[in-house]
């Protein structure tokens, strides 16, 4: 599909769609495309600039998501934060305690290794891995 923007003489302009150039040229040569306010078959395509994304709006909206998911991770690590114990190298010893001794926590979070995450999963303890994005980065 193919929209040109289409000029008549009456002075109007307006838009239409055609399934290729070729379909068009070959309505405009039985004079089947006509003005949509005066019915006039004098109608002319007009200049148009195509509709094509630069690499400098894909850049911008690459980086403008890049923004947006540090953000919301930022805001996430900050939620954690506020509502949850760091426990730091102990995560793994801390997340049995809670698991096997049935003890209630408001939340623990840590360093652990993949091994030992992965362990974790197998004991079935729930943990999850989180991007933690450095504060000065944002």
């Amino acid at each position: 599909m193919i929209k040109y923007n289409l000029a008549c003489e009456c002075g109007k302009k307006f838009e239409s769609w055609f399934s290729s150039s070729d379909e068009y040229d070959l309505l405009k040569k039985k004079k089947l495309i006509s003005c949509v306010y005066c019915n006039s078959v004098s109608v002319q395509k007009t200049i148009m600039a195509p509709n094509l994304q630069s690499k400098s709006n894909k850049l911008k909206k690459r980086v403008k998501l890049e923004k947006k998911i540090k953000k919301e991770l930022m805001d996430f690590r900050r939620y954690i934060e506020k509502n949850c114990k760091n426990v730091g190298e102990n995560f793994t010893q801390e997340a049995r305690k809670i698991h096997y001794d049935k003890k209630t926590s408001k939340g623990i979070y840590g360093k652990a290794t993949s091994e030992e995450t992965n362990e974790l999963i197998e004991e079935g303890i729930d943990v999850a891995t989180i991007p933690w994005i450095d504060k000065l980065e944002n």
